[in-house]
């Protein structure tokens, strides 16, 4: 097993064929505190390769909470995060960037005085991308951005800034600046929050368009039922900080402990 504190990028250039693996990342026995709230009590499940994964769960349930435990924004008190087959608990934000764990936020925050395609070139620009083994120029790299921004529908507002864009194209100026960095998995944080029901449509085909052509794994938090159902693959609930329900969306929906953490008791 190669050690992470010795060369983070080392686990990136491992030759590793996803289709031969049986998971991408695994969350294993999870729990998070903060004082005397207990956020997430032995949370466990794994994400396949491709696999959409949506997590679903009244507020307050410890979604996001678990999205920081993944990413690093949060150490677990227990239980460990496993990626590639390699502890990775703990570790920092931009060292996981870099091994290809990226992850959206519910409020984008763009830099807004910049351009679409400035916004996505800071990613580049900080992300490990080589061309021949050189890294590449500014030119190469506004190329890499332009491609990257008509992935997300945005390339008609690439010159645009960032404050002039409406809430959809925020998301999905929020949504390229992760693409850029090629991430392996993908971690959606409720990114259809505040769309119309026109706007959800449209970007569930966009999100599925781009899991199929890049090949990513996803897991999604959502809110917006409709999206999450019709995205995902495979479906966890969490109430209270535990996992409650998992499995297909129709098969959760109809789950009774689900009905109940959603509509509350008789």
């Amino acid at each position: 097993m190669i050690g992470l504190g010795g060369s983070i990028l080392a686990l990136r250039d491992l030759k590793v064929s996803l289709s031969s693996m049986d998971r991408v990342i695994s969350v294993e026995n999870i729990y998070k505190s903060f004082g005397g709230l207990k956020a997430l009590k032995g949370v466990s499940f794994s994400v396949k390769p491709r696999e959409a994964l949506g997590i679903i769960g009244p507020n307050g349930a410890g979604k996001t909470t678990l999205f920081n435990v993944i990413t690093g924004f949060l150490r677990p008190d227990r239980g460990k995060i496993v990626y590639l087959g390699h502890d990775i608990t703990g570790k920092k934000p931009h060292y996981l960037s870099k091994l290809g764990i990226a992850r959206t936020f519910q409020i984008a925050k763009p830099f807004e005085d910049m351009t679409a395609i400035e916004n996505v070139l800071i990613g580049l620009l900080f992300s490990k991308k080589r061309k021949n083994g050189f890294r590449m120029s500014i030119g190469e790299l506004k190329k890499e951005a332009i491609n990257v921004l008509e992935a997300v529908g945005l390339y008609y507002k690439r010159n645009s800034p960032a404050h002039q864009l409406t809430v959809v194209e925020r998301k999905r100026l929020e949504l390229a600046r992760v693409l850029a960095i090629e991430p392996k998995i993908l971690l959606l944080d409720e990114v259809m929050a505040g769309l119309s029901s026109q706007e959800v449509e449209w970007e569930v085909s966009l999100l599925k368009k781009i899991k199929e052509e890049k090949e990513l794994t996803v897991v999604m938090i959502e809110h917006v039922m409709k999206a999450i159902m019709s995205f995902s693959d495979r479906l966890i609930v969490l109430h209270y900080g535990e996992k409650i329900a998992e499995g297909k969306p129709e098969e959760v929906a109809k789950n009774p402990e689900v009905v109940e953490a959603y509509l509350g008791g008789d």
